[in-house]
């Protein structure tokens, strides 16, 4: 579960493992690997025509970013234990809410960084407006956010309970 707060971000042990996992993948059997893929293709002749090539460099290009991406987050990061099973909406959480009232038009999601969740779950960020208008939140109450037109929506918390992963 994460928790972004300024520049640190909150991590469980277990989201924090997995993450350094794939930043000591990226950086050592990946990279190489990409560069074998980017040699192999260079030796196929003219650069300006390789397909291989230039999709091979992009991948590297996706890759880095993405080391420096995990190396920042980790360098941020502190370790501490899941949210408490309280009800109330906040990073880590996973939160169903009702729109406009009807608890027949309901969605589910994590407030949390998309890092932690990868494509298990929907995940909506603690900075984004629906996660600032759900946070501290418990279940039962509305919330209020801001839509991209500028206008008010209002949901009601259904639950929030710790997401397990």
């Amino acid at each position: 579960m994460t928790q972004t707060s300024d520049n640190v971000t909150w991590l469980t042990q277990e989201a924090y493992n997995k993450l350094k996992g794939e930043l000591e993948y990226l950086s050592g059997p990946a990279r190489t690997e990409i560069t074998v893929k980017i040699a192999a293709a260079r030796e196929e002749g003219d650069l300006r025509e390789n397909g291989g090539y230039h999709a091979a460099k992009e991948e590297q290009g996706k890759q880095e970013l993405r080391i420096r991406q995990l190396t920042q987050l980790l360098e941020h990061a502190k370790v501490g234990e899941a949210p408490a099973d309280d009800g109330v909406v906040e990073p880590g959480m996973v939160v169903t809410i009702a729109f406009d009232g009807d608890e027949d038009d309901t969605m589910t999601f994590l407030l949390a960084s998309r890092e932690y969740a990868g494509d298990d779950i929907e995940t909506y960020s603690p900075q984004s407006p629906l996660g600032v208008g759900v946070n501290g939140k418990k279940a039962g109450d509305d919330a209020e956010y801001e839509l991209p037109n500028g206008k008010k929506a209002t949901v009601k918390i259904l639950s929030a309970k710790p997401y397990t992963g």
